[in-house]
């Protein structure tokens, strides 16, 4: 059973803030592809994953799309009600299905205000989505699709507690702004490699290691930073 304290974030509040917020979270089931925002709509609720993953993506005029950061159980979707804005520029849809808590926005506002340890932690986590978004930039415009992919699967796992992911190609070609030939290609290589097992819409990452090793430099920029909110929660 999914509890709030599953989320990192949440979790790290004090007490204060948690017999504030608590009463008003309410688990709700997020099922593959479901989109949470669409780019410009006004966020009326956030959400905190449990054990889900949920994508932004920025959405052009043509329709074609490109993940720009994930978000899972380190933290919340919808900052955008806490950093000065009523909207969100980015679509929001779940990458892997599972749980989360959401909360209504003008509660989490009203805490972000007043509370100074969840301000402090909310803006710790926007800076590592930040660092997120800079880095996902820079390895799409420099970067192999194969290493791309590599990144986008060691994100998801670091999220999950689970070594199994339910993706079919065309997504993930839609999350990395790439062709679905593409996708396919690199998760051939990945296979042979013995590095993953990929059969019907289902990946297993089969050697961790291996996986790290063919990635590029960004996964482990994004990693830090992650790994910097963590460690600063724990001390709280």
């Amino acid at each position: 059973m999914n509890k709030p304290t599953d989320n990192k974030l949440l979790s790290a509040f004090p007490e204060q803030s948690k017999a504030r917020l608590f009463p008003q979270l309410k688990l709700v089931k997020l099922p593959l592809g479901k989109v949470l925002y669409e780019s410009g709509q006004n966020v009326v609720s956030v959400y905190f994953p449990a054990n889900s993953i949920v994508s932004l993506l920025s959405v052009m005029e043509n329709g074609s799309s490109a993940e720009i950061s994930v978000v899972g159980n380190e933290g919340v979707v919808g900052t955008a009600v806490f950093m000065g804005g009523e909207s969100t520029p980015n679509q929001a849809v779940v990458q892997s299905a599972g749980y989360a808590f959401s909360l209504p926005a003008a509660a989490l506002r009203s805490e972000f205000n007043s509370e100074l340890l969840v301000r402090t932690l909310m803006l710790r986590y926007t800076q590592s989505l930040m660092a997120q978004m800079a880095q996902t930039a820079v390895c799409n415009r420099h970067h192999s699709i194969d290493q791309q992919l590599c990144r986008w699967l060691l994100l998801s796992l670091d999220r999950l507690t689970t070594d199994d992911l339910t993706m079919t190609q065309e997504l993930i070609a839609n999350m990395l702004g790439v062709r679905r030939e593409g996708v396919t290609e690199a998760a051939g290589k990945l296979q042979k490699l013995g590095v993953i097992d990929y059969k019907r819409g289902h990946i297993t990452i089969k050697d961790r290691t291996k996986l790290e090793s063919l990635c590029c430099e960004c996964y482990s920029v994004v990693k830090t930073e992650t790994d910097r909110l963590s460690t600063y929660a724990n001390t709280l």
